[in-house]
């Protein structure tokens, strides 16, 4: 808590507040009713619900089932109707218009462009389905007077052998709406340094990546994607928290990896309530997050898979709100740090934090003087 006294958010000023966001699927944030339309479209018939209301509940479930076979049953179904140009245009424009909805005024939403193959598209024309799909969703949020701005990354899947073949596919789409490279899946077995050849080549083009590490392998994973593979950032990060050490005396002690990460602000993807699903933390409150942003980590609040968690930005805000007491500066902090680790050039990361974010904040940490003005007039 940053303010000598403590005024929560409300809901509404928490869904108002400018968000950026760097860690979301777009394979994990699709409208059930989405999903269902599309699947008559093409004759898929194995969805296990068929009404919207039933069908997102069966998502979240799954999801909190703790049966990993569950849990990539969701994205079976959802990759298995993202395999047309139209399908993907339409998933990437409706994610673009929900985000700014939620008031997320920059994204950066990750799909795997191997897994959608299935019906005859190629590399280029996924990337170019749902970059066209991103810059409809923007058009529609603005006339419904939401901004945003969403950047893709295309991720490789760390069990395959295509990365190399998606780091120059993401290469060739960076000055047409891809903003980096991303590799994904399980990390026990499949660790990053399977793919050096892409991340070589990232490098020596001068292009940023981020790498899924420390959700659920751990601290090798950590050090892998950051000195042997030279990440800009890590996806979640989470388990950082195992290098560090807290006496009972409420002391704090850095392993040599923690303070490195914090020297050299690597940003933290973390994504609470999916962090949650996967057994990162036990609960919000005892999530690290907390412990983090006390330390000043690089840290960022992110959604993973909207879908199935069940979340929005703001809902993962309002998860924090209640459980470290957080105020819209803290709120701020962590949209700064997010848009200050973009993959956008500095320049235009700069205007959005001073024209964008930080006056839309003032503006709502000044609601409460007139509020106040408003009961004593």
């Amino acid at each position: 808590m940053t303010s000598q006294t403590y005024r929560p958010p409300s809901a509404d000023q928490i869904r108002r507040a400018p968000k950026a966001l760097l860690h979301d699927h777009l394979d994990g944030g699709l409208r059930p009713g989405t999903i269902i339309d599309l699947a008559h479209e093409i004759g898929y018939e194995s969805l296990p619900e068929h009404e919207s209301d039933k069908l997102g509940l069966w998502f979240r479930e799954a999801a909190d089932s703790g049966s990993l076979e569950r849990y990539l049953e969701t994205f079976a179904h959802t990759c298995a109707v993202m395999q047309t140009r139209d399908a993907l245009f339409r998933v990437a424009a409706e994610c673009a218009e929900d985000l700014a909805q939620d008031g997320v005024v920059y994204a950066e939403v990750r799909y795997a462009p191997e897994q959608h193959l299935e019906r005859g598209l190629t590399l280029e024309e996924v990337v170019e389905a749902v970059n066209d799909g991103f810059r409809e969703g923007e058009r529609r949020a603005l006339a419904n007077g939401h901004r945003i701005r969403v950047g893709a990354l295309l991720t490789a899947m760390r069990h395959a052998a295509r990365a190399l073949e998606i780091a120059e596919l993401a290469n060739r789409y960076r000055d047409s709406g891809v903003v980096g490279f991303d590799i994904a899946g399980a990390e026990a077995g499949f660790p990053p340094t399977r793919h050096l050849d892409a991340f070589e080549y990232l490098k020596r083009e001068n292009n940023h990546f981020t790498i899924h590490a420390g959700e659920a392998f751990g601290l090798p994973s950590i050090w892998q994607a950051l000195q042997w593979c030279g990440a800009d950032r890590l996806g979640h990060g989470v388990r950082i928290i195992d290098d560090i050490e807290v006496a009972e005396d409420g002391s704090v002690k850095l392993g040599r990896l923690a303070a490195y990460v914090r020297d050299k602000r690597v940003p933290l993807e973390l994504c609470p309530s999916s962090n949650l699903q996967t057994g990162a933390a036990a609960s919000i409150a005892e999530h690290p997050i907390g412990l983090l942003r006390k330390l000043h980590f690089r840290a960022t609040v992110n959604t993973d898979n909207r879908l199935m968690s069940g979340t929005s930005m703001s809902r993962e805000f309002e998860l924090l709100v209640d459980a470290f007491e957080y105020t819209l500066d803290d709120m701020q902090w962590f949209t700064v740090n997010a848009m200050k680790s973009a993959f956008i050039p500095f320049d235009e990361r700069l205007a959005m934090i001073n024209d964008v974010i930080k006056p839309g904040y003032a503006e709502l940490k000044s609601e409460w003087l007139f509020k106040q003005t408003a009961v004593t007039s």
